[in-house]
């Protein structure tokens, strides 16, 4: 039984070039975007927050006493 034999340089080099390509992938996801990606993102992020407060319900002040 006798493993193959690879180059450790080359080995290394080939690893961080998939690393490089991994990190490359997810900057294109998270800085790829255009200007009206972005604002489209804001808009909708803003009227959930929105929604989110219009549907809050208030609780009573219970250390507060009223005179």
């Amino acid at each position: 039984m006798s493993a193959e034999i690879v180059n450790l340089r080359q080995f290394r080099k080939g690893k961080a070039r998939l690393e490089k390509e991994k990190e490359a992938e997810q900057n294109r996801i998270t800085f790829g975007r255009t200007k009206a990606e972005k604002s489209l993102t804001g808009a909708r992020n803003e009227k959930a927050g929105k929604a989110l407060d219009q549907g809050r319900l208030e609780k009573p002040h219970e250390g507060r006493q009223d005179d």
